[in-house]
């Protein structure tokens, strides 16, 4: 039974091992005194005290013993129980810089909840996080990356793990099943179709873990789309279609494209396409509807219905039950 104990004890951290030794000694240096001196030290209690301010090298003086064994039992405890407090606050800084360091190598479980998690470290999910540390501060990010050796930006909000995403035990440090929702960016370092082909992967095995969750994926080759939406993609974002797309506006339209871009990077002020329902809209053709949005300070410029979005549509479209009003607000 002694050995049971004895085991499980020394299982123990050693922060918490040294705690509970430290405390066992005072508490056992405070009842000796006691016996030792009962004038000097009527209860335990003050006995303990003794032992404490001993041992931590305060000797506020209050109470000392004046017999020889009384000073020998002192001198016992100021060898054994000095040494053994000084290892306590070593262990204790050597785990908190312990602690610091695997936190800021990505190797920390991270416990919180209603999270957006972010796969990939490059200017985009860079812009993304600098943009939500912004906006809403106490927004908690996690990004997840296997190319890092360390956290990459100084933001509070943001917990670094090092890992691949399409691993569970890496999905799980991340607490999947508590977050929002996951964003996945192409991955740099490989090229577009491979890249494509490692987001779908990440995809089936994020939606393996919470079939649930709504993901954000970027696709760059036009074939890969579909597989994207196969494997869960609740959103895909193709890069490069839209970067194509600004440089030919571009090309036809300087002033045009300065505006859009604009309003792009002038993001804090305004919500560019913002999703909204139209209960109070329905039946009504688009240009009574973009009067009515424009009462409420907002510019209705387009109507998603099922899986095409319909922009400036003609002006005697009607509007019906399960649309999504596409706007831009404030």
């Amino acid at each position: 039974m002694v050995q049971h104990w004895l085991a499980k004890f020394l299982r123990l951290p050693v922060v918490v091992t040294i705690f509970l030794l430290a405390s066992f000694i005072t508490i056992i240096f405070g009842y000796i005194i006691h016996l030792i001196e009962p004038d000097n030290f009527p209860t335990v209690f003050e006995g303990i005290w003794w032992a404490v301010v001993t041992t931590a090298t305060i000797g506020y003086g209050d109470y000392a013993p004046v017999s020889v064994a009384g000073r020998i039992t002192g001198i016992i405890l100021m060898i054994v129980g000095i040494a053994i407090v000084s290892s306590y606050f070593v262990s204790l800084a050597t785990v908190a810089v312990t602690m610091q360091a695997a936190y800021m190598e990505g190797k920390l479980i991270f416990k919180g909840h209603q999270h957006m998690i972010i796969i990939g470290w490059n200017e985009r999910s860079k812009e993304l996080i600098s943009t939500i540390s912004k906006k809403n501060p106490s927004k908690k990010v996690v990004l997840i990356d296997e190319t890092l050796d360390t956290m990459p930006t100084e933001y509070k909000n943001v917990h670094f793990i090092k890992g691949r995403a399409n691993l569970d035990d890496i999905l799980l440090k991340a607490n999947i099943h508590q977050a929002q929702c996951v964003v996945i960016t192409a991955d740099q370092n490989k090229n577009e179709l491979h890249a494509d082909m490692n987001t779908i992967i990440t995809l089936l095995a994020i939606k393996g873990t919470h079939p649930t969750i709504r993901c954000i994926a970027e696709i760059l080759t036009s074939e890969q789309v579909e597989n994207a939406r196969r494997a869960g993609a609740d959103e895909i974002i193709q890069s490069n279609v839209l970067t194509s797309s600004l440089i030919l506006n571009s090309l036809e339209s300087h002033s045009t494209m300065n505006s859009i871009l604009n309003l792009i990077r002038d993001s804090d002020n305004h919500h560019l396409l913002t999703c909204e329902p139209v209960d109070e809209i329905i039946g009504k053709p688009f240009y009574e509807a973009c009067k009515l949005f424009l009462k409420k300070n907002k510019m209705l410029v387009g109507i998603q219905r099922g899986d095409k979005t319909h922009i400036n549509p003609p002006q005697e479209f009607m509007i019906q039950q399960e649309d999504i009003a596409v706007v831009i607000t404030k």
